[in-house]
């Protein structure tokens, strides 16, 4: 608008102007339901599959409970803040000032919660199941185990490698390793993440 600014700043990595946070507006899904929307898109052109299926399940939760007219799951707000993500903001669905829209600190996504670390295979070693490993994690590690049908938390207490040694550390992108799944659950599309307990996904 005439006489309006936008602020802008610059760091050593650039300036960022258009630099805008990501849009969160999982707590308006029952309100989209009750003016019947049909169905909601998630962009995630620049995110990760692990970005995109969390989010999903997320969201499809809460379609669920809006239209079997359960109120909103809180929870689903936190489950979001443990994505690597740029700040949120919920756009045009709120009148915001213009400062709100945007990301002055950073250009990337960074996240506190969690880190994607591996995507399971399916193929499985009588009780372990393979794992291909996208990050680093280790022995000792909260992991979360993310399935289409449901999500699995434990401490890792064992790792193999392709060769049957044990191992403390799945050292990054690239390696393969076996790790102690019950064997009833369903490892289709199941991705790993490590639950952080200190620092963030920059520093990881």
């Amino acid at each position: 608008r005439p006489g309006e600014y936008m602020s802008a700043y610059e760091d050593e990595h650039g300036t960022y102007i258009m630099n805008s946070k990501d849009l969160r507006a999982v707590q308006h899904v029952e309100r989209m339901v009750q003016m019947g929307l049909h169905s909601l898109k998630i962009e995630g052109r620049t995110k990760s599959h692990y970005y995109v299926a969390r989010t999903a399940q997320v969201y499809r939760k809460a379609i669920d409970d809006a239209v079997a007219g359960r109120p909103f799951d809180k929870s689903l707000m936190d489950t979001l803040e443990s994505l690597a993500h740029r700040g949120y903001t919920e756009g045009f669905l709120r009148r915001h000032v213009h400062d709100e829209y945007q990301n002055y600190e950073y250009g990337y996504s960074i996240s506190d919660r969690q880190q994607f670390v591996g995507e399971m295979t399916g193929e499985r070693r009588g009780d372990l199941a393979e794992v291909i490993v996208k990050n680093r994690f280790a022995l000792g590690d909260s992991i979360e185990l993310m399935t289409p049908q449901g999500n699995l938390t434990f401490d890792l207490k064992h790792l193999e490698d392709q060769k049957g040694k044990a191992r403390d550390v799945a050292p990054g992108d690239g390696h393969v390793l076996f790790l102690p799944v019950p064997e009833n659950v369903n490892l289709e599309h199941a991705l790993v993440m490590r639950n952080l307990t200190s620092g963030n996904t920059r520093g990881a």
